[in-house]
């Protein structure tokens, strides 16, 4: 018996940095671990992709004259479009077509001017209609997908992500060591991110503050508010870090903070929840589907209440030892239980013809 052709696109696996990268590393393994000679998989990347899955699966290389034509578009049974940015665009592939959708951010955070986030929701509205499933990361993202596309609710679906369970080197150390307790967050110094709001946290204790992730201009911010609060030495902004350092800071930080308001998903958040830390975030977009009732949650971003809510969370987590419940909410999470429904999902789409 022949088996069926899957196609799965991990192009945007480029920078190890950025949550596309933790996403495909993560799927890609399991649905190699999961398929059990179910289907004949093939992964489309960079050449130059920072993690090959250890030549474990067929490849296919982006190449730009894909734009134009793809001559491998009569290859494969089903296409899996794992982000929206398809490169590799669906109509350029006769085959069944899966999407999964991260996160619809641009129309929440009206950066962009009126007119090019009416381009950007046309532009999906078009890749969706090319596609014979629609999947999100989170049902939040579901329900900006129905507001915006009501046409697509037939076709889509809600398949969470999962997060790998980091693990330390032993007798590893971080160059940046705080010297007392320590307070982490991680993900890209922008303006939803909310890192901004954190120096006030550190108000009337002596904890520390780490932030790791890639830079922009929004550093300079952080930093006024450090001023602000006058807690300039207990701030450590680190850049991008390793696995290693990131392993060592949620295993030994206090807490992990993240008052994020644009989240399709929150990686971050199961990885702090696996080693059993509190977690503080802010109640808006998926975050509260992630963080579950085992988190504590940020109604707003007024310095008082952020102070309250952290102060009676951590002296909360200590005296009804909740460690035991955030594992157990992170192990409602994982990769190969996203696999299996990623799985399910292509013998739903090739036994309807």
């Amino acid at each position: 018996m022949v088996k069926a052709s899957v196609l799965v696109t991990f192009d945007s696996m480029k920078d190890i940095n950025r949550g596309y990268y933790s996403f495909g590393k993560g799927l890609g393994d399991a649905l190699i671990k999961q398929n059990k000679g179910q289907f004949k998989l093939t992964y489309y990347l960079f050449k130059n992709n920072p993690y090959l899955f250890k030549g474990e699966v067929g490849t296919l290389y982006l190449s730009k004259l894909h734009r134009v034509f793809f001559p491998e578009r009569n290859q494969f049974d089903v296409v899996h479009l794992s982000d929206q940015t398809c490169r590799l665009k669906p109509n350029r592939v006769n085959a069944k077509k899966i999407m999964t959708i991260h996160d619809m951010n641009k129309v929440h955070l009206k950066f962009s001017k009126p007119h090019r986030i009416k381009v950007y929701v046309e532009k999906l509205r078009k890749l969706i209609a090319q596609c014979d499933k629609v999947v999100t990361i989170s049902q939040f993202v579901a329900n900006d997908v129905l507001q915006y596309f009501p046409e697509a609710a037939n076709k889509l679906s809600v398949i969470y992500n999962g997060a790998d369970k980091l693990v330390i080197r032993d007798n590893y150390t971080p160059t940046l060591r705080p010297k007392g307790p320590f307070l982490f967050t991680i993900g890209l110094l922008s303006v939803q991110k909310g890192f901004h709001l954190l120096p006030a946290l550190l108000q009337g204790n002596n904890f520390e503050l780490v932030i790791s992730g890639i830079e922009t201009p929004h550093k300079q911010k952080i930093i006024e508010e450090t001023l602000k609060y006058n807690c300039l030495d207990r701030v450590h902004i680190t850049g991008p870090v390793s696995e290693d350092d990131k392993a060592w800071y949620y295993k030994n930080c206090s807490a992990f903070v993240f008052p994020s308001i644009a989240e399709g998903f929150g990686l971050p958040v199961i990885e702090a929840m696996h080693f059993g830390k509190p977690v503080f975030l802010s109640k808006f977009t998926s975050l509260p589907e992630v963080g579950g009732d085992a988190a504590y949650y940020f109604d707003n971003f007024e310095p008082d209440h952020m102070q309250t809510v952290f102060a009676d969370g951590i002296q909360d987590f200590k005296a009804r030892n909740r460690a035991d419940e955030m594992i157990a909410q992170a192990d409602k999470f994982s990769w190969e239980r996203a696999a299996n429904q990623y799985l399910d999902l292509y013998k739903e789409c090739l036994a309807a013809g």
